[in-house]
């Protein structure tokens, strides 16, 4: 595997776990949230817009390659 197959596969992993992360996150506040606090909410969000990004990422280094 090129480097930028290896960086493309680490950027999808990275992705997918922090799109992961963020949704547990929102899923956690929504099931258990107490009080109007909106911390865990914009928490989760920068996590799942940093995973998407990472997954962008991903596909253009994919693409580029074949």
């Amino acid at each position: 595997m090129d480097a930028r197959g290896a960086r493309a596969h680490v950027a999808r992993m990275v992705g997918n776990t922090t799109v992961f992360v963020g949704l547990l996150i929102a899923l956690l506040e929504a099931w258990v949230g107490i009080g109007p606090s909106i911390g865990p909410w914009v928490f989760a969000g920068l996590f799942v817009m940093i995973g998407v990004g990472l997954r962008l990422e991903a596909a253009i280094l994919d693409r580029d390659r074949g």
